[in-house]
């Protein structure tokens, strides 16, 4: 009982000093906010015990300090939209949340050079206005979670988007953390005074740290550079759909010679028929039966009505007007005899939205649902964010959300959501092998398989593989964590291990026998002795009887 009280004063007393530091109004106690930080697309997720909302690196500092001195736990996020990998939520109850959101200054963009230094709190949306309204002729790299989202807290997770950046952790270039004891970091030549090449050249002189504070829990990031684009000469979107399932592998061999030879550079998206709806529609449910996956004799009659195929692959051909053209010869010859292959531009996006409203007034939509699904992919190859690749969370609902509800937060909707992602080689075989897995998983608790394989770098794919349920379901809830945790099991045991997890994914990537888990666990016991930031994100709890360790 003395050891509880003692705690509980610790916290108190924590709590005094971070309002004196923040102000009463950036550190909050109350059920509402509490409540808010515990909201997930999971099952449920732990509760925390505080929210407070540091404004610069230097309260950040003052902050650890002050959670070390008393031993109290903080979780760090950017935004808090980590939608289906672990929202806002800390992975073990009675954690601190610091929400960064506050910190949120674009300090730097450079031109010439074509980087950027911002803080956690910049959101895509923010960015992206940012170089628009100043003319910059620079583009970002995006990714589906919505303009609201970090840029900051998807590049520590190793998130990706759309163009030939996509891959963010590497355009990241320098950081700023801070450390448990409150000391600041700065890597790569940051550290150096007046060094020149800091947001140029990756790594410095000397060890790369950065790696260290990508997908762990070693320190709080509070300042990182990205790199930019220039916006090019040129811009062309291509969409090939593939009638049979068999197109998938068709489609990964013959698109693989393009980005061994780095000839196609942006992120290539092959996705099955039911992620082409999922943007389209909701689950049918009068029509399909209010229990179980689809049939494939529906799913067939759904294509025919929605005009797709059992497999589309999209992407993007950027550069001078040479180079696009022949990409696009070269393309009609690789894709041409695998499917229907279509090149957009802006001037016939433009044209194929007024042909699609003179023939919605004849009662024709096919045409408006096809391009109203195509848009935000061609915006997001361009750079920009949108909203609308969010809905797509709200497959499953029985109910579809109100119009008081925002489209951009699925947890407002009540969506149910968790994504298992495994890094595949770029093989049409290991993409065959990871969907006949998962396929039977997903059966057997009556989910459909909604499936893309993104073409991320040279010979690596990622499977975006996910179940979406309905959380005002109990028994659909708990088939879906069942699901999850079988899913994740299969692949694993069978080498296709995921790029990255949400909470619950956790524990299952984890093995106290393996030295790399062990060694991590070191460097977090030399960084942060009282496993005071983020106890159980990625690397183990010191402490090995806390059930999220080992």
């Amino acid at each position: 009982m003395g050891e509880i009280m003692s705690s509980e004063n610790s916290f108190r007393d924590a709590v005094r000093d971070w309002t004196r530091l923040l102000g009463e109004e950036n550190v909050r106690t109350d059920e509402e906010t509490l409540a808010w930080y515990s909201r997930t697309t999971q099952d449920t997720a732990p509760r925390p015990s505080c929210v407070v909302y540091p404004k610069s690196t230097e309260q950040v500092q003052e902050l650890v300090r002050l959670a070390t001195r008393y031993g109290v736990v903080l979780y760090p996020i950017s935004r808090g939209r980590n939608w289906g990998y672990g929202d806002a939520c800390a992975p073990t109850p009675e954690a601190v949340i610091v929400d960064l959101s506050r910190m949120d200054q674009i300090l730097e963009v450079n031109t010439e050079l074509a980087y950027a230094v911002i803080q956690p709190g910049v959101s895509q949306g923010q960015l992206y206005a940012y170089l628009a309204e100043h003319q910059t002729g620079l583009w970002m790299d995006s990714t589906g979670a919505g303009p609201d989202s970090s840029l900051v807290g998807n590049t520590l997770d190793r998130g990706f988007g759309h163009t030939r950046y996509g891959d963010h952790f590497e355009t990241c270039c320098g950081m700023e953390v801070v450390l448990a004891d409150g000391r600041v970091l700065e890597t790569g030549f940051g550290h150096f005074a007046n060094a020149k090449a800091g947001r140029v050249y990756r790594y410095g002189v000397g060890p790369f740290l950065d790696g260290l504070f990508c997908q762990s829990n070693y320190g709080i990031i509070t300042k990182i550079g990205l790199w930019l684009m220039p916006e090019p000469e040129d811009f062309c979107f291509f969409f090939c759909t593939v009638k049979n399932d068999d197109g998938l592998e068709r489609l990964i061999e013959a698109l693989r010679p393009f980005r061994l030879r780095r000839m196609l550079d942006s992120a290539i998206h092959i996705g099955n028929d039911l992620r082409v709806l999922s943007s389209r529609i909701h689950y049918p449910w009068e029509s399909a039966g209010q229990a179980g996956a689809l049939s494939e004799r529906f799913r067939q009659q759904l294509r025919k009505t929605h005009g797709i195929g059992e497999w589309s692959v999209g992407g993007a051909l950027t550069g001078t007007r040479g180079h696009v053209r022949d990409m696009r010869r070269l393309l009609r010859r690789a894709l041409g005899p695998l499917g229907k292959l279509i090149f957009v531009d802006d001037a016939k996006l433009a044209l194929g939205w007024r042909v699609a409203r003179l023939a919605e007034r004849f009662g024709m939509t096919t045409l408006s649902e096809q391009l109203a699904s195509l848009r935000p992919v061609y915006a997001q190859m361009k750079g920009a964010p949108t909203d609308e690749s969010v809905h797509g969370t709200q497959w499953r609902l029985r109910q579809p959300p109100d119009h008081d509800s925002d489209p951009r937060d699925p947890l407002e909707s009540g969506c149910g959501l968790m994504w298992f992602s495994p890094v595949v080689p770029m093989t049409g075989r290991d993409a065959r092998r990871v969907l006949t897995l998962v396929k039977p998983v997903l059966a057997e608790h009556d989910f459909d398989l909604l499936a893309t394989f993104t073409l991320l770098n040279e010979r690596a794919m990622i499977g975006i593989l996910n179940v979406a349920f309905d959380k005002a379901v109990p028994d659909e809830v708990e088939r879906a964590m069942a699901c999850y945790d079988d899913a994740m099991r299969v692949l694993i045991d069978d080498g296709y291990v995921p790029y990255r997890t949400g909470l619950r994914g956790m524990d299952k990537i984890r093995d106290e026998d393996d030295v790399f888990w062990q060694v991590a666990r070191e460097i977090k016991q030399v960084l942060d002795p009282g496993d005071i930031i983020a106890r159980g994100r990625y690397v183990p709890p010191l402490d090995e009887r806390d059930p999220a360790g080992f």
